[in-house]
């Protein structure tokens, strides 16, 4: 059984490692922020979740959180640290499935998330109606992450108990090592199944529900014409959507998908359906450069 904390660090790791359209990756850094940094957050907060068993959901979310500022300075991870955190809450004996469903939290826990978010400030933070990130909270987590769930897709898994997780980002994920004999051809299938489902809520934040949707919509014709990076047609049109969505600085990183994908990591690796020493690199010329 791979350790929590190790669980952690991989799916951390293998995320920032496959080269994802849009992205940073070897292959590809933004004006401040490079796979340099990932790598040191992936480092940085796996000690913590060595305790996420053990600990309130809100705290381990604080804990990494601190971490990673005191390793990078910058916010690299908030999205990822909220869907691991009750993912790893749940203790190892029980179904991972059924036990996320069941996992309850307090207000203690959000007022816990909250001074997180605050610290990371993540781009694109508008004000909320209700319960924002500023304010005193008066409700539990599972609740303040209820009143998100339209406009968020992390806040999402935790109003319909991560259901989407296991149906649509682990198949990929559980299919790699057969369809391509390695891991990142699966975690880039993972992040196209997830952007061609629903738009990405960083591009929605900074650039606008339409845009957004318009890059669901390039996805969603480069799988269902071209069979996604199956074919060479689905290849080039991959390559096509990267190289627009770095067309304008790093405004249309898909950032939100790059959380939700180290999340089904995170699952495959706990729930042994990926192991550690399985082969990571795809071997191609016919896909985005690889440093």
């Amino acid at each position: 059984m791979t350790p929590l904390s190790e669980c952690v660090r991989l799916a951390c790791l293998w995320e920032a490692e496959s080269r994802k359209v849009g992205n940073v990756h070897p292959g590809a850094s933004f004006a401040n922020t490079t796979v340099e940094d990932f790598r040191r957050s992936a480092e940085a907060i796996a000690p913590v979740f060595a305790d996420a068993t053990t600990q309130p959901v809100g705290v381990t979310v604080r804990r990494a959180v601190e971490a990673t500022q005191a390793a990078v300075g910058q916010n690299t991870n908030l999205g990822i640290i909220l869907l691991l955190a009750p993912l790893a809450a749940v203790p190892r004996d029980v179904p991972l499935r059924e036990g996320v469903k069941s996992l309850r939290t307090t207000i203690d826990d959000t007022r816990e998330v909250y001074a997180a978010i605050r610290l990371a400030n993540p781009g694109g933070l508008n004000d909320a109606a209700e319960q924002d990130v500023r304010d005193e909270p008066t409700v539990t987590l599972h609740e303040a992450m209820a009143l998100a769930a339209d406009r968020d897709l992390v806040a999402r898994q935790y109003a319909q108990g991560f259901e989407v997780l296991f149906a649509l980002g682990l198949p990929p994920l559980e299919d790699c090592l057969a369809n391509f004999g390695c891991v990142e051809a699966g975690v880039i299938e993972c992040q196209l199944a997830w952007l061609a489902m629903d738009p990405d809520s960083l591009i929605a934040r900074k650039c606008g529900e339409e845009v957004a949707g318009y890059v669901r919509d390039r996805v969603r014709a480069m799988t269902l014409r071209h069979s996604g990076i199956r074919t060479l047609k689905g290849r080039a049109a991959g390559r096509a959507l990267d190289a627009y969505l770095r067309s304008d600085g790093h405004r249309l990183n898909p950032g939100t998908t790059a959380d939700l994908v180290t999340a089904c990591l995170f699952v495959a690796l706990r729930e042994g359906i990926l192991k550690p020493t399985d082969p990571f690199p795809w071997i191609t010329d016919e896909w985005l450069p690889n440093g």
